[in-house]
């Protein structure tokens, strides 16, 4: 590595992103060893944002959370705001590895490393979020379900970074859940993720579903046939093995070193199954 770069200002690390390229960005640097350790090449030049205090911002509007980049998950863990009208984000955030983790970790490093197994990923997808982007372009804002291409690509530009997460507050009337199954109870890579939020009204007819999915697909998904499939139903027995049903045939997990297909889509099918019962049959 030949050069790291440090700004302070987030005008300036616009300037070097539009200087110097290639550029590798880093914020809590939480990847980055277990990435050379696994043959990722060193690169020349790095841009270290883990000065940028103008993203470490959290703030309220009257339907949405402001929330900067550079956020770690134990800032989302802490902040009252969060807590109060993003609860899955802080059941999600506290999922990840262990304390050392959640103290230099940043939700917008989960958004960019672009891993289908990042844990914040699909809560920020069931809620609709939007991601915000800068460059001395200027800033552009990306609904989360379009930010990603493909397998660990994304729509950023080489001179482009990630600034904020918009993210829409939830509403009394909804309800969300956020699951996470691995190896373990925790400091485990995720087998399957899922975050539902779900509006249901005195009869518990699904008035409002959203569904996502990570660890299933090359990208975290929003499971929407599923969706279509449970919306303006009323949740009984066999509108349970109706949801089942569909999500098992609507993700696309592959076998790999942590679990199985065939684990994979069981598993998918019987969190929405357990998310519906538990909430609304028990």
């Amino acid at each position: 590595m030949n050069k790291v770069y440090s700004p302070k200002e987030l005008s300036e690390a616009f300037q070097i992103l539009n200087s110097y390229q290639p550029l590798k960005i880093v914020a809590g640097g939480t990847d980055l060893m277990v990435g050379y350790n696994s043959g990722m090449p060193v690169p020349d030049q790095l841009l270290n944002l883990w000065k940028l205090d103008e993203l470490r911002h959290i703030d309220e509007y009257p339907s949405l959370l402001k929330i900067g980049a550079l956020c770690t998950y134990t800032q989302l863990i802490k902040d009252e705001r969060v807590r109060k009208y993003a609860p899955t984000l802080v059941d999600a955030a506290k999922t990840i590895g262990a304390m050392q983790i959640q103290n230099r970790g940043t939700l917008g490093g989960n958004i960019v490393n672009a891993s289908p197994a990042g844990d914040c990923l699909p809560v920020l997808a069931a809620f609709d979020a939007v991601i915000e982007i800068g460059s001395v372009r200027g800033l552009r804002q990306v609904p989360f379900t379009d930010f990603y291409t493909g397998y660990r690509q994304t729509v950023l530009a080489e001179d482009e970074m990630v600034t904020n997460i918009l993210l829409p507050k939830q509403k009394t009337e909804e309800s969300a859940k956020f699951y996470k199954v691995g190896t373990r109870a925790a400091q485990a890579i995720s087998k399957v993720m899922m975050s539902v939020r779900a509006s249901i009204d005195a009869q518990k007819c699904v008035k409002e579903i959203a569904i996502a999915v990570g660890s299933v697909a090359p990208t975290v998904i929003r499971t929407r046939l599923t969706e279509m499939a449970i919306r303006g139903l009323i949740i009984d027995e066999s509108l349970i093995a109706t949801a089942r049903k569909e999500m098992m045939e609507e993700v696309r997990p592959i076998t790999d070193i942590r679990s199985n297909e065939h684990y994979r889509r069981t598993v998918s099918g019987n969190l929405i199954a357990k998310f519906l019962r538990e909430n609304y049959l028990a």
